[in-house]
């Protein structure tokens, strides 16, 4: 078939590599303007559109997608379908009606369960043991269109963002080509979404990553992990920020207050939760490398009864 491509972060590459293997046409890709990054704000290009350009393929980052400029540019390369994936921008009627066979969206979650724009974080965070990828029609509302196929992905215990990103992104790139042969055949299904099962995973912030040690252990080992490797969690230590990547739950009472290191040894330290504690592995000092706690400790005293969360 002949597509328009939707996408912007390296989740997106996975399924346009899929789609063009599987000897689609795309057309066009669409994705965001390219953004400054790092110290010297040098611009850089969105994973997609390199991997676009890689291809020869038209690349188009307009500023806001339902410019009737923009629309009428897309209904000129006659798209059958249009794909979408973490694109970035809300998609107007005039785009969602484009195309004959429909705009399709490859979401990284068991829908109607987390909508939105961190699913992939959100579930790990929330402790659940398996979500997946859904592929649906688009509509007006954000993630309420009609579903045409789920693949189920497994939680592992010790699961990153990182690294269920990468698993969701294999299983996507493989949903989104079987869901467009369906299409093609005409024998793709539309399921309803039972909107009363929805929930939200709201759009990540680094406010979300500051631990609150009065929590439980657990908890706070989920929030290390939905948010590794970024936008990381993190405390303070002697008013300077402290991300933490990686961390073990220790099921130890102390009558230490929350927050307080009660337990330093040569490979890691350990701080009372409100529940348990966290022996805390790997970190990254403000203004220093990411490193296991193991190098940090020949850098940097830690001893029992100190303090995180200290203010800035």
């Amino acid at each position: 078939m002949r597509l328009i491509f939707m996408g912007t972060p390296d989740f997106a590459v996975g399924v346009l590599d899929a789609i063009l293997d599987a000897g689609h046409e795309v057309a066009a890709v669409y994705t965001q303007p390219d953004k400054p990054k790092g110290r010297g704000k040098t611009m850089q290009y969105p994973p997609v559109k390199e991997k676009a350009l890689s291809c020869q393929i038209p690349v188009h980052q307009p500023e806001k997608i339902r410019d009737p400029e923009v629309v009428r540019q897309m209904e000129d390369y006659r798209p059958d379908v249009i794909v979408v994936v973490a694109f970035g921008q809300i998609l107007p009627e005039s785009i969602l009606t484009l195309p004959p066979l429909g705009c399709i969206n490859v979401h990284a979650s068991l829908l109607p369960k987390y909508r939105g724009a961190a699913p992939i974080q959100r579930v790990i965070m929330e402790g659940e043991t398996v979500s997946g990828v859904t592929t649906m029609y688009m509509a007006k509302g954000l993630d309420t269109g009609d579903m045409i196929e789920k693949i189920e992905v497994p939680i592992d215990p010790k699961e990153t963002g990182g690294s269920y990103h990468d698993k969701l992104m294999a299983a996507g790139a493989e949903l989104c080509v079987s869901t467009l042969d369906k299409i093609e055949k005409g024998t793709a299904k539309r399921i309803p979404q039972d909107d009363s099962l929805s929930s939200y995973a709201h759009m990540l912030t680094k406010a979300m990553g500051e631990l609150d040690f009065g929590q439980s252990a657990d908890r706070l080992d989920r929030i290390i992990r939905g948010l590794n490797p970024s936008p990381s969690a993190y405390s303070h230590i002697d008013g300077k920020f402290l991300k933490i990547f990686e961390a073990d739950v220790i099921e130890r009472s102390s009558s230490e207050e929350p927050g307080t290191v009660i337990a330093v040894d040569k490979k890691s330290f350990t701080v009372q939760c409100g529940s348990g504690a966290l022996r805390i592995l790997v970190v990254q000092l403000e203004g220093k490398k990411k490193m296991p706690v193991s190098a940090f400790l020949l850098g940097y005293k830690i001893t029992e009864g100190m303090r995180l969360n200290n203010p800035l």
